[in-house]
């Protein structure tokens, strides 16, 4: 897709604006990106930013609950939020018809969420359930996202659970939440992004119109969440009830994903050449030759790449049978990132992990709710969304030298090990 040309501007509010008009097709995406995630909670309110999205969707001063779900649904429209290292995202996919509709819906939570006893007590409900789903009744739940950082990170922002202690949950009070909201939510802490079938001269009409009014608030000082590295191999165990075989997270540090753009790309590729398909390094040697593995992944970003600041993580996980020593599992890595480190892959090893790299790259942002959200996030953390059109070209530029600097770095006395053993004996069911 070729580059589309990008407007980026800020009212007098702080709000940062990025325009994406394609009029390829007849539909328009809307996304607003604020500046906190889970790094940014405070000690003792563990999966705070995750909750408070929940709230975003629970009616505003001028409209009841559930009337946003309402208003986006009947106008053929789709909608989400979610939360991540270092920003929450809210979006609408609709026809282009409705751009004002999404707009409005947008300024008026970020003007004045409905915080009241009522919708508190009900999310946080439907939080611990989601938390139950999703990761204490679930084999490998939490595997590695939650479970790998307390291992590698020493801090509380980088270290804790960002989906939250049931107890922090239940602590939660509005003044908490209302407190969130006048640091975080305020529009000069927030990007706008529009994407997709519009004018760029009603769009920003339309955009002052709505958003013009919201109070300035100032945004926060971010803090660094900076470390030093691990001076040693770091160990962690946890007992997983409803897993069926062992399991390994190795996490390691990363470059700064912000400021050093092009050494992180070349993790991204080091992590395809290292188990992106049935011919790559760790695939052939763990799962189909030896074999020792009964699954193998890499990867940067606890999420994915291009989600958080610094520090970020880079990780192999790995489940094996149980007859399978895990230092047999460990000892295979380390003897393959040194190979990588001792010779370089080649050309046609390295077009073959970076063309998969551009292909899903295009055709990820040629969904237009994928592209509108990852404009709004580059924007946000980058300060440049069109660094996104970019990615592809400069991925395919990594060489072969800069990918076995990459696996060099990767020492087992400065990495993380997370074991996940099975449980025998234990019950189903966690409350």
């Amino acid at each position: 897709m070729a580059d589309p040309e990008l407007v980026r501007f800020a009212l007098d509010n702080g709000l940062r604006v990025v325009l994406a008009p394609d009029p390829t097709a007849p539909v328009v995406g809307v996304s607003v990106h604020y500046d906190v995630g889970f790094r940014s909670e405070p000690e003792g309110l563990t999966g705070f930013a995750h909750l408070f999205e929940h709230l975003m969707f629970q009616g505003s001063e001028s409209l009841e609950k559930l009337a946003h779900f309402r208003h986006v649904q009947s106008s053929g429209g789709t909608f989400n939020g979610s939360t991540h290292p270092d920003y929450t995202d809210y979006f609408e996919v609709l026809p282009s018809a409705a751009l004002e509709r999404a707009l409005f819906l947008e300024a008026d939570r970020m003007r004045a969420p409905k915080l009241t006893a009522e919708n508190l007590a009900n999310q946080i409900e439907v939080v611990k359930e989601e938390i139950r789903l999703n990761v204490r009744n679930r084999p490998y739940g939490g595997f590695p996202w939650i479970l790998l950082p307390p291992v590698l990170y020493s801090t509380f922002a980088n270290a804790h659970d960002g989906y939250g202690a049931f107890e922090d949950l239940e602590g939660a009070t509005l003044d908490d939440c209302a407190a969130f909201f006048d640091t975080f939510y305020s529009p000069a802490n927030a990007v706008l992004t529009v994407a997709g079938d519009f004018a760029v001269a009603e769009a920003k009409e339309l955009i002052q119109k709505h958003f013009g009014d919201v109070p300035y608030r100032p945004a926060p000082v971010r803090p660094s969440f900076a470390e030093p590295l691990p001076t040693s191999e770091l160990v962690g165990e946890h007992t997983d009830p409803h897993a069926p075989l062992p399991a390994l997270a190795v996490g390691y540090r990363m470059p700064d994903p912000v400021n050093d753009v092009d050494g992180y790309l070349a993790y991204l590729v080091l992590a395809g050449v290292l188990t992106d398909g049935d011919g790559s390094r760790l695939q052939q040697r763990l799962v189909h030759v030896e074999p020792l593995v009964v699954d193998i992944g890499a990867g940067a970003g606890l999420f994915g790449p291009f989600e958080a600041r610094d520090p970020d993580t880079f990780t192999v996980t790995a489940i094996h049978p149980p007859d399978v020593p895990r230092e047999r599992v460990l000892a295979a890595l380390d003897e393959e990132l040194e190979k990588l480190a001792s010779t370089p892959p080649d050309e046609q090893e390295l077009k073959k992990v970076t063309a998969r790299w551009a292909a899903s790259l295009h055709s990820e942002h040629d969904r237009l709710v994928s592209r509108t959200l990852a404009l709004g996030a580059f924007e946000l953390l980058y300060g440049d969304a069109s660094l996104v059109y970019r990615l592809a070209d400069r991925m395919s530029a990594v060489t072969g030298e800069a990918v076995s600097a990459a696996a060099k770095a990767l020492r087992p006395d400065a990495r993380a090990i997370l074991v996940v053993n099975p449980a025998t004996t234990e019950g189903t069911d966690e409350q």
